[in-house]
């Protein structure tokens, strides 16, 4: 086409170029055609990449979720203070009652009737009556539990019960697989409702140790995501060796990086749910102490901790101790610890206590401060084994919920199954509390109540935990 000028238009009609004619028509249509055919095989395939992509990093989730902080307050405890919330035996209870489909539960054992304690202690009835609803749902609807394989001599009449009424029971032999223990604890109903939190599936729980967590209804988007960790579990059950890498069904989306995008209490929020150990998380899932590290580290003002042990006795563990310590000397950030004494309190934690408390000084701005909390026991009440502790897993920043169901001590995070439940809204345009403000009200209760007392370098305090 080179020797073809163009601006003589008339020669292009003449007979003796029609040949010519054809031939480059013929050859423009073939191009044409393989440039179509190209784009028929490759646009579709770019799109389908591009959906893919954009799903995975603004993936906004509909509904109207709502989030409850429940809690359980052991009987005889007063708190001089407005807040509080349900208890976690009243939410059980509409979750049993309202539940049409499917009920999974992640646990770690099960001692809902107090035959395990042969103290006859009539609080009791709440974890019996639990148990009853659960028996008569068996059968009725699919009722599924991913429970730690039991140790030595631990009860299983209530999953016996539960067995011969219709349930399906799964051990989870986490001593063969991580040398540790499934300690997780959290209810997946009718694949839209959620709960997670501190407390077992033991009676006292409900009316004997002070328990928190979380409730969240008609969230199908969170309770998918928490499907897929109860599945994993599930799916050990029956396996001896852990998936690496885990299949593609039980990855996830959202993570620390890209939270998911959802409406709780009319309040738009990132949120995530995090996973222990590393080796149990499928892709895309936040391992539990990355998640509380990057808390941390996204602290502005303060952060509040409240957990039953803290015991950095491990070098990965060191890593929360380290950042404590970095974000209140380099950001002045105001860090408080809540930590439990109880008869099985470890006298060693004591002195990471004693240590994380020296790091007070006024004129620099440091300012990290422990108290333990002490739950009081009638002399009835210390006959029951096990019972009377703040057995709270939560942390609060001026920026993030965080609710658990982890202990704070290294293997928790190394071989220990477990998971957590972490709310931002701070994006918040609503007039409504956030759950950061109502976690907030909680710790802050417990924190200025007569139950606590500030750690003293000369305290006897294991004195002081066997009140």
């Amino acid at each position: 086409m080179a020797d073809v000028d163009l601006r003589n238009r008339e020669n292009l009609l003449k007979p003796q170029t029609c040949s010519r004619c054809i031939l480059i028509i013929t050859c423009l249509t073939a191009v044409l055609l393989m440039i179509f055919s190209i784009q028929t095989l490759i646009i579709p395939s770019l799109i389908s990449s591009d959906v893919k992509i954009n799903a995975t990093f603004a993936h906004t989730c509909t509904g109207k979720c709502r989030l409850v902080l429940v809690e359980s307050i052991p009987v005889g405890m007063q708190f001089n203070s407005s807040v509080g919330h349900p208890s976690i035996y009243q939410v059980w209870q509409v979750l049993l009652s309202e539940a049409q489909s499917s009920v999974d539960i992640a646990s770690f054992y099960w001692t809902l009737t107090n035959e395990d304690t042969h103290t006859h202690e009539p609080t009791a009835s709440w974890g019996e009556k639990i148990l009853q609803d659960l028996v008569e749902l068996s059968g009725k609807i699919s009722v599924r539990i991913a429970v730690n394989t039991p140790q030595n001599k631990q009860q299983q009449r209530d999953l016996q019960m539960l067995i011969s009424a219709g349930a399906d029971v799964r051990d989870v032999n986490m001593q063969d697989l991580t040398s540790g223990v499934l300690h997780t604890k959290f209810w997946v109903v009718d694949k839209k409702h959620i709960y997670i939190g501190s407390a077992n599936m033991d009676w006292r729980s409900l009316t004997q140790v002070k328990e928190l967590g979380a409730v969240v209804y008609d969230c199908e988007c969170l309770a998918d995501d928490l499907q897929k960790i109860f599945e994993a579990y599930w799916f050990l059950g029956n396996s001896k060796t852990i998936p690496a890498p885990w299949p593609s069904q039980y990855a996830t989306d959202f993570n620390k990086d890209t939270p998911m995008q959802l409406p709780i209490n009319g309040t738009d929020s990132r949120v995530y749910l995090s996973s222990a150990p590393p080796s149990l998380c499928a892709e895309g899932r936040t391992p539990d102490l990355q998640a509380i590290l990057s808390i941390i580290n996204d602290a502005q003002q303060f952060v509040y901790i409240a957990v039953m042990n803290y015991l950095p006795t491990i070098e990965y563990w060191a890593d929360i101790d380290t950042e404590l310590r970095r974000v209140a000397f380099e950001k002045n950030i105001h860090v408080c610890l809540l930590i439990s004494c109880w008869d099985s309190t470890s006298a060693i934690m004591f002195s990471f206590l004693r240590s994380l408390a020296s790091v007070q000084d006024s004129k620099s701005g440091l300012d990290i401060q422990v108290k333990i909390f002490i739950v009081p026991s009638s002399p009835s009440q210390k006959q029951i084994p096990f019972a009377r502790v703040n057995h709270n897993k939560y942390m609060v920043t001026d920026r993030v919920a965080y609710i658990g169901t982890s202990n704070w001590s290294g293997d928790y995070f190394l071989n220990t199954a477990g998971s957590a439940l972490v709310v931002n809204q701070t994006s918040a345009s609503s007039s409504e509390s956030t759950v950061k403000d109502q976690l907030q009200a909680v710790f802050e209760r417990d924190w200025n109540s007569s139950y606590s007392t500030p750690i003293k370098h000369n305290s006897n305090l294991e004195d002081i935990c066997r009140v």
